[in-house]
């Protein structure tokens, strides 16, 4: 690996045999997190940017960007945050929320075009990266189904004990909100401390992501990403509470 300037990201070769990121510390801070570009969506190489802290986010025609941010946005399960109209939507109860059903319709919904964006990040190339990751146990769904209709839910990653969120949709009022709920309640039943939200966003905060330092991030992957994992399927076990 070699930086592409004196001050700029390092470039990954894809055909360099040695599986390898730089130091999450050289990343710049104007972009702040860019670490590397190049590589390649290998499973074997996406789990490893989760593990060191590093994820991926790059628009059609740009080589795969790696970025590491300080601060990072993270939830703790035990500050989530349900507001009172949340609360109602939750109580109403027309709402169905499974996991792991419909993986590649939540990760297309995500990758949809959405109002006031002129393209997407989820490329051709990324879901077929995540559904690799699906099929091998690391990569998980929640759905949010209104009848038999999907109208919300989101997706990410689980190494160990953490949860890497990578993207949410919603069609009607609340759906990936009731979806997010349902997935912190379970993770913090199984035992997840917390859940990498990667950036800020108003909507996250609103449901309690809060920032870290990137250290104290890099120090919970530590622990947790070498506990034992939730095995198989993921599966809702009775209902959301409020």
């Amino acid at each position: 690996m070699k930086r592409l300037n004196e001050t700029g990201p390092f470039w990954i070769d894809a055909d360099d045999p040695e599986l390898r990121f730089p130091d999450v510390t050289l990343a710049l801070r104007d972009p702040d997190g860019l670490l590397a570009l190049g590589g390649d969506l290998s499973s074997e190489r996406l789990l490893l940017a989760y593990r060191s802290g590093i994820f991926p986010w790059f628009g059609p025609q740009q080589p795969v960007l790696w970025w590491s941010p300080d601060p990072r946005l993270v939830l703790f399960p035990e500050s989530l945050r349900i507001s009172r109209s949340l609360s109602k939507a939750l109580r109403r109860n027309d709402l169905a929320v499974t996991m792991d059903t419909a993986f590649s319709q939540v990760v297309e919904q995500c990758a949809a075009r959405r109002p006031g964006q002129s393209g997407t990040w989820i490329t051709p190339e990324m879901r077929t990266a995540y559904q690799q990751l699906h099929a091998q146990g690391y990569a998980h769904s929640v759905e949010c189904w209104q009848k038999d209709t999907l109208v919300g839910g989101l997706y990410g990653v689980a190494v160990g004990r953490i949860f890497f969120g990578e993207s949410m949709f919603t069609r009607v009022n609340d759906a990936s909100k009731v979806a997010f709920v349902t997935l912190v309640q379970r993770l913090q039943e199984w035992g997840f401390p917390m859940i990498d939200c990667q950036v800020y966003t108003r909507h996250l905060e609103s449901l309690g992501a809060t920032s870290i330092s990137r250290s104290e991030f890099l120090r919970v992957l530590d622990e947790y990403c070498e506990r034992d994992p939730v095995p198989g399927r993921w599966q809702i076990d009775g209902q959301v509470g409020i």
